[in-house]
């Protein structure tokens, strides 16, 4: 399909999730500053004190507040975004999971980053990984390009009346987000056009239907309520690929649950997420010209996490390694228990590896992921956890 000429520009990740949002004009935008996200509003902002954008910001005193006047925001009818990292994710922690269950379609980008202590500001997915149960969308990103097309996807998913859920679209801390790229924008106008105007279930300011938002939920009725969630998420994955394939017309790109890059004939595969994706595929092209079958899954839909397609996918192989930018402590990686799971549930007796990488921003070379392809080859998995990059 032909896409026409747009403009592009050398840009940071940051500065593409900005441009995004003053596309997207929302009404409300609440955040606080943290590393390395904090670029994002300071640009942002710039771009509402210019007159490019007419949301009303809210500077408040912690990463709680800014999730709490998101929700209040949200709760009133207005369209609201945010963004955050690590620790300010964490100190949203509450009132993330109240944003969730009130199903307020908020969009915050989330910059990866290392939870402390010690104090880190690189990257690893500690930060979102620990929200993956809190009944947000999540959605992860491997290049600025994914992360801009990625926050106009989730203000679709996000306010579809069978959804209803907010959305957190990831980009890798440093790495992709102080990384410049050449971006190409969608056109104002189409942005316009594509997210349309929101119209709010039930706000607030209605009054002349009211409504009661937050109240006491007890053992009556507390079930029911998640278990409205529970198919809300469900409604996500047919919507993410619905919402997909419109922005597709935009972009001339796909929006699946995942990329499959060499997949189709290969017989071991990787499977990681986000900027590490991009270093795996150079490893793929060069062992391939060696003449060895290896191929990558890279997951972009995490929550809800598309169990069965992966699974059909992944089936077909004689082994897969997976790898995570966090550890789960006392328990498997969270990538590698949801792949794994898929595939037992589907009955597929594929040996599937675990390693863990990259935590606090340390790098992921080639050189440290040939010999993962090189043990899926030989059938020589090993058996526990693994650690890519770690000194001894």
């Amino acid at each position: 399909m032909a896409v026409k000429e747009r403009k592009k520009l050398a840009i940071t990740g940051n500065q593409a999730i900005a441009e995004a949002m003053r596309q997207i004009n929302p009404d409300v935008v609440a955040a606080y500053p943290i590393t390395p996200q904090t670029e994002i509003v300071m640009t942002f902002s710039q771009m509402v004190a210019d007159g490019r954008a007419d949301t009303e910001m809210i500077t408040v005193e912690s990463e709680h507040s800014a999730m709490s006047a998101c929700v209040g925001a949200s709760a009133a009818g207005a369209r609201v975004m945010t963004a955050t990292s690590a620790n300010g994710l964490a100190l949203m922690h509450e009132v993330v999971y109240i944003a969730a269950s009130t199903r307020l379609p908020i969009v915050m980008a989330v910059v990866n980053r290392a939870l402390s202590a010690p104090i880190n500001i690189h990257c690893d997915h500690s930060d979102s990984m620990a929200e993956r149960d809190s009944g947000w969308i999540q959605i992860y990103s491997e290049s600025s390009q994914e992360a801009y097309e990625n926050m106009f996807l989730a203000l679709r998913l996000a306010e579809h009346p069978d959804v209803l859920l907010p959305v957190m679209v990831m980009q890798d801390g440093f790495i992709t987000s102080h990384g410049v790229e050449i971006v190409e924008l969608l056109d104002d106008d189409e942005v316009k056009e594509f997210i349309g105007e929101y119209k709010p279930l039930k706000p607030l300011l209605d009054v002349d239907n009211p409504v009661t938002y937050g109240p006491l939920d007890l053992y009556d009725y507390y079930f029911e309520h998640k278990r409205q969630q529970v198919e809300a998420m469900k409604h996500a994955k047919k919507v993410y690929l619905e919402v997909g394939k419109e922005l597709s017309k935009l972009t001339g790109k796909e929006y699946p649950y995942f990329e499959k890059y060499r997949l189709d004939d290969a017989e071991v595969a990787i499977v990681v997420m986000s900027s590490a994706a991009g270093t795996t595929k150079a490893v793929v092209d060069k062992m391939r010209v060696q003449g060895k079958k290896v191929g990558l899954l890279k997951p972009r839909l995490f929550r809800p996490f598309p169990a069965d397609e992966i699974a059909e996918e992944l089936g077909k192989l004689k082994a897969v390694a997976v790898l995570d930018r966090s550890a789960s402590f006392g328990a498997g990686a969270p990538l590698f228990t949801e792949v794994r799971a898929a595939l037992y549930s589907a009955g597929k007796s594929v040996p599937v590896a675990s390693y863990v990488f990259g935590l606090g921003g340390r790098d992921l070379f080639p050189e440290d992921i040939e010999p993962v392809f090189e043990a899926l080859l030989s059938g020589n998995l090993p058996k526990e956890e693994s650690y890519l990059g770690l000194r001894d």
